[in-house]
């Protein structure tokens, strides 16, 4: 096939004066029938304004909403595109801690649009409830209503689906002998009810309120069918529901068009705060001890409503050791002082749940992998100050099964859950990072640790966190 720069026939059209534009397309001359037309050229418009996409490249947990924070700034829209509010992200400003699980972290930006994406599942109890919570904690929320905005097009977790979750892992506990220790949000069930094709969404609850009636009894049903132990309080549900619409009413918005005029209008800063992360996505994590939704770059996408040529920089959160959450394969946890050691120096308990976070070393395999499917301009590395006190520092940089190396990561959990993980041990640096603000600033050792995994990884370290606020993200370039 002939080269972008030799292209002399297209579809038996000449475009060999023809100059490359928008994804190696050429310009093509047509005649029009108006002569002052005639010799128009037909240009495939550049995206006038691209997002920006921070996601977790790791099992979550890895300190996206800092991130965030730190971009949002200066953000002028900043949205979610997937999985509901399963997600926890805290956020230090002025000394208060906030807790988001629904709300994108940009909401404490007086100055951003927040936007709840058609990806998303919204539990409408659980979103007020949390903005309430917020605005007990600080000024940072004040105002919220005014600066959020939702997809018309959004499903809706109900009440119901969050007690299906807990009997499907109640059952899965009984059946099988374990769980996938979901959140018990009703994400999997309101994805289910998408998936189904029986789901509501917010443009069903803000319509005809009598006709969301029917349609909610039906679904209702629908799972107590399923699940006869099922106890549903139909006429209570619907009675909070119609008073939850006319607090949503003001709130919901056409996204796809919402997007397409930020994307295309004047310039706008758009940023996109990743839920969950790579190895939870339901196509490319631990399936299945996985989420319910794709938060890998692909997600911005379907979740927004964006074309993919308008997704610029991708930056993935990595934290500078490992945690999960939950049950599934962990190749380099250390169930032993040195996991104890992580857990209670980087206080790992869930944001959501409050559970303990299983922790172990850096496993760089696994990033590599979040790598190929996300494509990362640069990499957020969190927390480096919890490896301070350590005299050695072990970094997993292969797999193997039965002494066999293994070329990429497996997607069937039997086969991770037998790896043996081949470490690169190096020394650790044994002084506080915490008062840094450059790389020169970090010790060399600290230095030479974020150089390996720039090298392992052929992707640059742009910040590195040491510290809980926000000040404490070190841009290194």
């Amino acid at each position: 096939m002939a080269s972008d720069g030799n292209m002399a026939n297209v579809n038996g059209r000449d475009t060999s004066s023809s100059t490359a534009t928008l994804n190696g397309e050429p310009v093509v001359k047509r005649p029009r029938e108006s002569p002052s037309r005639e010799n128009l050229l037909r240009v495939p418009k550049e995206p006038k304004n691209k997002v920006t996409v921070v996601l977790g490249a790791q099992w979550g947990d890895e300190g996206k909403g800092k991130v965030v924070d730190l971009l949002a700034m200066d953000a002028d829209i900043v949205c979610r595109c997937q999985g509901g509010n399963n997600a926890g992200h805290t956020v230090v400003v002025d000394s208060v801690e906030y807790d988001f699980h629904l709300l994108p972290s940009g909401v404490l930006n007086k100055k951003a649009v927040s936007f709840i994406g058609n990806g998303v599942v919204v539990h409408l109890p659980g979103l007020f409830g949390e903005a309430e919570k917020n605005l007990q904690k600080g000024k940072g929320l004040q105002g919220w209503q005014e600066r959020l905005k939702i997809s018309d097009r959004a499903h809706i977790v109900f009440n119901f689906h969050q007690a299906v979750d807990g009997i499907q892992e109640q059952q899965r506990q009984q059946q099988e002998g374990k769980n996938l220790g979901t959140t018990k949000k009703g994400i999997g069930p309101a994805y289910s009810s998408k998936a189904a094709r029986n789901g509501l969404r917010v443009c069903d609850l803000i319509a005809d309120f009598n006709v969301f009636k029917d349609k909610f009894r039906m679904l209702a049903e629908h799972f107590q069918t399923m699940y006869p132990n099922l106890n549903v309080d139909i006429d209570g549900e619907l009675e909070q529901l119609k008073k939850d619409a006319e607090r949503l009413r003001p709130l919901v918005t056409d996204g796809v068009y919402f997007m397409h005029e930020a994307l295309n209008g004047p310039s706008k800063k758009i940023l996109v705060e990743g839920a969950n992360a790579a190895l939870l996505d339901i196509d490319f994590g631990t399936y299945p001890f996985v989420t319910s939704s794709n938060c890998t770059v692909g997600g911005v996408c379907t979740g927004l409503g964006v074309p993919p040529s308008y997704v610029g920089r991708v930056y993935g959160v990595v934290k500078a050791y490992t945690t999960r959450v939950g049950v599934g394969a962990f190749p380099t946890e250390q169930d032993n002082e040195i996991g104890d050691l992580l857990q209670s120096r980087g206080r790992e308990f869930g944001v959501t749940t409050g559970r303990r976070r299983r922790c172990g070393w850096l496993d760089l395999i696994l990033v590599r992998y979040a790598h190929m499917v996300n494509g990362f301009s640069a990499i957020a590395l969190t927390k480096l100050d919890i490896l301070d006190t350590l005299t050695e520092i072990k970094v997993g940089v292969a797999y193997t099964v039965d002494g066999k190396p293994l070329p990429s990561f497996p997607a069937n959990m039997d086969v991770l859950m037998r790896v043996s993980v081949e470490y690169k041990t190096l020394p650790g640096w044994r002084c506080s990072t915490e008062a840094a603000r450059s790389f020169e600033e970090l010790p060399a050792k600290a230095q030479d640790y974020i150089r390996f995994i720039e090298d392992f990884l052929e992707v640059p370290v742009k910040w590195v966190g040491v510290g809980k606020s926000r000040e404490s993200m070190v841009k290194l370039y």
